[in-house]
């Protein structure tokens, strides 16, 4: 069966190359019939993170699964890049007229969908988040300015320099905390690796600068948000989204037990379980 869905997915690829390639900044492959999903992965993640879940949810919808220039075979783009992504698919969805459907976003692709739902251009159905924030800046670092992020910065020049060998023992450590299935593991190492080197540094410097605490008190869409749990406990995590999204309306939060930043290898079962209950 995995076989089978990895054919799948590498011919409707195929098939769908001549449309990808008109946006610069993403490629798209459709699965399914039904109310139309965009799936959008996490950073340095192809859209083939969701394949299990779009090999299900594409028996009821129509899937649009994204992945971003500079992540899988992707050819990257010039910086700033992360705007760039974001106009590139408001382009999509009204060239498509998408601007009713739902947004599935793992990590930078929930805060993805958060920011396009904030601008309230589209009448979006539904966004759900896994495991993302509206600003990661704030989280990682003390008094939070984001005029003071820039591309130009020693921690920036040295992974650009950083060799093969000191990056690929770098992307081994950070791995080993994404997803407590250790089979998973070698898979997502693999995406980073994979990653367009000036992508993953001005990239990941385009989400560090993004925040969208003040701008999510716009957002009048129904949102979602499903977290992981691991490695800090709920208690812990529940004290950070409670913070990160004090400002949002309205929305539902779930908790994914057993689970940290990878909830879909995880605890794949729950999450498509709350897919689809979100979803409906």
């Amino acid at each position: 069966m995995k076989t089978i869905k990895n054919y799948l997915f590498a011919m409707i690829g195929l098939v769908s190359f001549s449309v990808a390639a008109q946006h610069k900044t993403f490629e798209v492959i459709t699965l399914g019939t039904g109310d139309p999903i965009l799936f959008f992965p996490g950073f340095t993640c192809p859209g083939e993170v969701w394949e299990d879940v779009v090999s299900e949810l594409s028996k009821t919808n129509t899937c649009y699964v994204f992945t971003f220039a500079g992540f899988g075979t992707v050819p990257a783009i010039e910086k700033p890049w992360l705007p760039k992504i974001k106009e590139g698919i408001s382009q999509y969805i009204l060239e498509n007229h998408l601007e009713k459907a739902s947004i599935v976003g793992h990590s930078l692709g929930g805060t993805l969908g958060l920011w396009l739902a904030s601008e309230n251009q589209f009448d979006f159905k539904k966004i759900i988040v896994v495991d993302a924030l509206v600003s990661t800046g704030a989280l990682i670092m003390p008094n939070f300015d984001s005029e003071t992020i820039v591309y130009d910065n020693p921690y920036n020049q040295s992974l650009l320099t950083m060799d093969d060998g000191n990056f690929e023992t770098m992307a081994t450590q950070m791995t080993s905390g994404m997803a407590l299935n250790k089979d998973k593991h070698e898979q997502i190492k693999s995406w980073i690796l994979q990653t367009d080197r000036e992508t993953y540094v001005y990239g990941y410097t385009d989400l560090l600068k993004l925040d969208l605490r003040e701008t999510i008190a716009k957002i009048t869409v129904p949102v979602t948000i499903l977290a992981a749990t691991q490695p800090y406990g709920e208690a812990a995590v529940k004290a950070i989204y409670d913070e990160q999204y004090k400002n949002l309306k309205e929305y539902t939060i779930k908790y994914a037990p057993d689970a940290a930043h990878f909830i879909m290898y995880d605890q794949p079962d729950w999450l498509l379980k709350n897919l689809f209950e979100a979803l409906q």
